[in-house]
């Protein structure tokens, strides 16, 4: 890691690509060397380490392949990492990639999202398709959850997988397949236009992990900007390495991180009724997800 405040990608590159590593020894590998071919010009990267020692590789892998590596005293979750890869980067960076390591880019799907981006000053987040390992499209644009779907989705999601509420959320029917608005994009992978990310304060350090990217696509959208998904564009994501491990502690994040996101979006006094039922609602169901877990 390099200290003071000297800034990396200075060196004209208007793209750079942050990830961060947690127990990523697996996955890191196949994401570094999916990048040269995902952009016909130079792109800088850095790999922020949540969990460095303990057997990780990833400041050997980051010198193999030149990419700047930061590494943090304590974990502050996806999005404090995120911020702190972003912080790091030269004035002259204009586009960030955020993704985590357990992707694959495809050949030329930075540029195809950066072209997406540059037509239209409004856009400040593109996000490509998300395939599953089997090549089936994960719902990775997805609406702001309202009252209505969110309660729904949340219900009946594990029960009843056609459910309505879950279908009109996730939008993942025809509309997977067709370059569209979203009202969020996955923090799986997704390009965002540096000045507005700094501009918002990039991701609320609030989440530890789960729902910062429904929150800056949510924060995004209320400010004016647009959320563009571009499926023409697509990545592999080859698997939730660290929730496979650690799925109690996950779900207890997950739950934890709607809470909060739902306390910020129904903010006013006249809701706290509603703030109060969902709360205990979601406390219940993670209660009851964690035993299936165990």
């Amino acid at each position: 890691m390099t200290g003071g405040d000297e800034r990396h990608g200075g060196d004209g590159t208007a793209v750079a690509v942050v990830t961060v590593a947690y127990r990523s020894n697996d996955v890191l590998p196949g994401f570094l060397e999916s990048i040269e071919a995902a952009s016909a010009a130079p792109v800088h990267c850095v790999i922020v380490d949540n969990r460095p020692g303990e057997g990780s590789r990833a400041a050997d892998l980051a010198h193999e392949h030149r990419a700047h590596y930061i590494a943090l005293p304590s974990n502050p979750g996806y999005g404090g990492a995120i911020n702190a890869g972003v912080a790091s980067l030269a004035p002259s960076v204009r586009w960030v990639l955020v993704s985590n390591p357990d992707v694959v880019l495809h050949a030329g799907v930075i540029d195809a999202l950066v072209a997406v981006g540059e037509s239209d000053d409004r856009i400040a987040a593109i996000g490509p398709a998300v395939l599953n390992p089997d090549g089936t499209v994960y719902p990775s644009a997805r609406r702001v959850p309202s009252l209505r779907t969110g309660v729904g989705h949340a219900l009946f999601v594990n029960l009843w997988t056609d459910n309505p509420w879950t279908k009109r959320y996730r939008q993942d029917a025809a509309e997977a397949v067709t370059p569209r608005d979203a009202g969020w994009l996955s923090g799986a992978c997704v390009l965002v236009r540096r000045d507005v990310f700094d501009a918002i304060g990039g991701f609320d350090e609030g989440y530890f992990m789960y729902f910062e990217d429904v929150d800056l696509g949510y924060r995004l959208g209320k400010a004016g900007w647009r959320n563009r998904y571009e499926p023409s564009a697509a990545v592999t994501h080859v698997g939730g390495h660290t929730a496979a491990r650690d799925s109690a502690v996950m779900i207890r994040a997950h739950h934890t991180s709607a809470r909060r996101f739902i306390s910020r979006k129904y903010s006013g006094w006249h809701l706290w009724p509603v703030r109060a039922a969902l709360s205990a609602g979601l406390a219940v169901r993670s209660t009851l997800l964690q035993r299936r877990a165990h």
